[in-house]
């Protein structure tokens, strides 16, 4: 029997508890998981992609079977290139679900062997995102039950040096 492998492909802009808590479940149900950090020269993220790989590292110190990499272009490409036969995405909420759907099955038209497996988000992470977090924690807001201390401590640390060149700068 070969290997089941899936693509778990994001932004992780950063890492949050909800990006583990699918991350996990779908570690348990893969022989093997490809985390697939999204490098989109459209976007402005607030981390480079190699910060985003170093924290989502730092979170898996006891998660096997799991890897981390950077990827560009289409996921369905990400996904046959490493030999998955699914490809992972997250839902917290049913307005998720439209435009998940709608990728699911531009997916499956670009690459029909490539299946999307939509996860359900413990109810506890269901208000979680990356760009929230970022805002909370932004305008000093506690997020330490919102994202692992990795991503917490960087967002501050990235927060202090824009409030310090902005200070410089005026």
């Amino acid at each position: 029997m070969s290997e089941r492998i899936a693509v778990y492909p994001g932004s992780f802009d950063p890492v949050t508890y909800g990006h583990l808590d699918i991350l996990d479940r779908a570690a348990a149900i893969f022989d093997r998981l490809v985390v697939g950090v999204l490098e989109n020269p459209g976007k402005t993220p607030l981390f480079t992609a190699a910060e985003r790989v170093d924290m989502i590292h730092a979170c898996l110190e006891s998660r096997p079977r799991i890897e981390v990499t950077i990827f560009d272009g289409l996921t369905v490409d990400f996904a046959a290139s490493t030999g998955a036969i699914a490809i992972v995405r997250g839902l917290r909420v049913i307005s998720d679900f439209e435009s998940e759907f709608q990728m699911a099955l531009m997916n499956r038209r670009l690459n029909p062997a490539v299946n999307t497996v939509f996860l359900m988000t413990s109810f506890s992470n269901v208000f979680i995102s990356s760009s929230l977090i970022k805002e909370v924690c932004h305008l000093g807001g506690n997020v330490n039950e919102m994202a692992p201390p990795v991503s917490v401590e960087a967002m501050r640390r990235r927060f202090a040096e824009h409030r310090e060149r902005e200070s410089r700068s005026t």
